[in-house]
């Protein structure tokens, strides 16, 4: 019933607009500076970093979302669910950088940063995988995803980060930036597996 009632294209709209009122909420938590001088925008800088860092880090998982569901023939439950486990984590990046903000960037903060971060990509890999269990091992998702060595690599990266905050806050921010970096680098699995460039 809940296959015949949405297909994918309701979920990657839905996805959408989620992701869209987060970005919205992460620019609202930013503090407009109590004077008009530059040296007070330079002490806002440590929450605008961690707002670009956030916007980016969101803006990659919509736009693998939206390249992925483009390819995604059916849906079911095990879809849905981990979707909104993926949007869950996800709208807890305001939360965190509300207190990375309020407790300068301290250890417990920097980790739960981490924590957020990395579930969302075990929520994203289990998105994947259940379109996989959905659609067949020779579907266009699986045969384009491959050994998803980017998605492990990015847990594994959040795995030694989260600890690594309570000793260096700076280097645990160093490997999230060495996950950005590593969706950064184009990746056109998808659109090479089935050519898709009029599409996406």
């Amino acid at each position: 019933m809940t296959e015949r009632r949405m297909g994918p294209e309701r979920v990657a709209a839905f996805t959408d607009g989620v992701i869209a009122i987060i970005i919205t909420i992460m620019v609202l938590e930013l503090k407009v500076p109590e004077s008009g001088d530059l040296g007070a925008l330079a002490g806002s800088a440590p929450i605008l970093l961690a707002y670009a860092l956030s916007f980016v880090n969101v803006g990659l998982y919509w736009n693998n979302h939206h390249h992925m569901f483009s390819v995604v023939e059916r849906i079911d439950g095990r879809v849905l669910w981990a979707n909104l486990f993926l949007l869950f984590w996800l709208s807890l990046v305001p939360f965190v950088i509300r207190w990375l903000d309020e407790t300068q960037f301290a250890a417990g903060a920097t980790a739960a940063y981490g924590i957020v971060l990395g579930l969302a990509a075990i929520g994203y890999s289990l998105t994947e995988r259940a379109i996989i269990a959905r659609n067949g091992k020779q579907s266009a998702v699986a045969r384009a995803i491959g050994s998803d060595w980017k998605g492990w690599g990015s847990i594994a990266l959040y795995a030694i980060a989260v600890p690594l905050a309570f000793a260096s806050r700076w280097a645990a921010i160093a490997l999230y930036c060495a996950v950005i970096g590593l969706w950064l680098i184009p990746d056109r699995r998808i659109i090479r597996a089935f050519n898709l460039q009029g599409q996406i």
